[in-house]
């Protein structure tokens, strides 16, 4: 018989510690590397090829986005005919830096953080519309009921939603129990399989985003260790 594993949040370390705590940033440096071992950067890239019928004058939102390097990696990867790209970071730290700002703006891509509760910003700039909302790595900290808060309000200012989360399966959490073999130090081994137990499955995620019939919803494991969730405003 097998045993369903249920949805369980807990508090993360990561999210505890100062933004210049020396945990704190080897736990950021983990995550890159995280991001890169479980194919994030690829899928986003592929997703927002996807969701995206222009490549010009294009606003983007990260939220929880860290300190932006994913997202570097990203632009670095879509190449020179995605310019004039605007993107505001939305998280409750400010983790973005010069040097950071500086990679986009040789992309020619404008990058800006905002320190913010994620939901309380967006319902402030509901009105302010954006092509793409993205999320790597957030939602599994969000309850079903403020995802659903968060899922209608991005509703309103987005034609596009693009969302990578931890995987909750037996596999992933295995792994991310020996995350120290790798050299993970010991707040991202605490904190990951954390993350696992609080991702998703299945069509969790598609069950919590507004049901009024103008959006493709797309929902489906992508390798060993994610979730992949894609809504998209019909045309």
């Amino acid at each position: 018989m097998t045993v369903e594993m249920v949805r369980t949040l807990h508090s993360e370390l990561v999210d505890e510690l100062p933004a210049d705590d020396p945990e704190a940033m080897g736990s950021r440096r983990d995550l890159r590397l995280l991001n890169s071992l479980m194919g994030h950067t690829g899928i986003l890239a592929r997703s927002l090829k996807s969701v995206c019928r222009r490549h010009t004058s294009l606003r983007l939102v990260e939220i929880g986005a860290g300190d932006g390097r994913v997202l570097v990696r990203i632009a670095r990867s879509l190449g020179v005919k995605w310019h004039d790209v605007d993107v505001i970071f939305v998280d409750l730290q400010d983790l973005l830096l010069t040097e950071t700002k500086a990679d986009f703006a040789e992309l020619n891509w404008g990058a800006r953080s905002v320190k913010s509760d994620v939901l309380e910003w967006l319902e402030n700039t509901a009105e302010e519309k954006c092509d793409v909302i993205l999320a790597n790595l957030v939602l599994h900290h969000f309850s079903d009921e403020q995802l659903k808060s968060l899922f209608s309000l991005a509703a309103r200012k987005t034609d596009a939603f693009i969302a990578v989360e931890p995987k909750r399966a037996k596999f992933p959490l295995f792994c991310a129990k020996w995350l120290s073999l790798i050299g993970c130090n010991p707040v991202t081994c605490h904190d990951a399989p954390i993350s696992v137990r609080a991702g998703f499955k299945n069509q969790e995620l598609s069950a919590l985003w507004p049901s009024d019939g103008n959006w493709e919803l797309k929902e489906r494991a992508a390798g060993l260790f994610s979730h992949h969730f894609v809504a998209r405003r019909k045309e």
